[in-house]
């Protein structure tokens, strides 16, 4: 069965616990293992730091977050309005910062990468959108 949400909430630190929270209950159907859902939730709060750090320099914008279900596949669209990125090719290099005068590790693609079945990042018309894909191992629950 397909299933699929959005949700748009404001580009700041706190709303990060949410983004997490809100994608993990909506995945829970699908019976995840805790390391397959840790894995999406550290992957989400990466995305969505992203747009908190970079995407709106000298204001505070919006991320949207959008997650489909399909039988066992999770896809997950993070965007923003912000800045988007100039090289994309160079931002994906693990331990590249735009930031080196903060402390700022330059592996928030690396680990969506590594926690993800697959990732795509492309600037859009008016912002960035990072989308993921990750595969859930169903397994039978068994009944008392």
């Amino acid at each position: 069965m397909k299933n699929s949400m959005e949700i748009k909430f404001k580009a700041i630190v706190e709303n990060e616990a949410f983004a997490r929270n809100v994608a993990a209950s909506f995945i829970l159907p699908l019976n995840p293992s805790l390391s397959e859902l840790d894995d999406i939730k550290t992957a989400i709060n990466e995305a969505v730091t992203n747009v908190i750090v970079h995407a709106y320099p000298n204001s505070t914008g919006y991320v949207t977050m959008k997650i489909v279900t399909q039988d066992n596949w999770v896809a997950i669209s993070i965007s923003d309005n912000g800045i988007g990125i100039q090289d994309i090719e160079r931002a994906l290099t693990p331990f590249y910062t735009s930031k080196p005068n903060e402390e700022r590790s330059g592996m928030g693609f690396t680990v969506m990468e590594s926690f993800m079945d697959k990732l795509e990042v492309k600037n859009t018309k008016g912002g960035l959108t990072v989308k993921m894909l990750k595969q859930i191992e169903q397994k039978a629950v068994v009944g008392l």
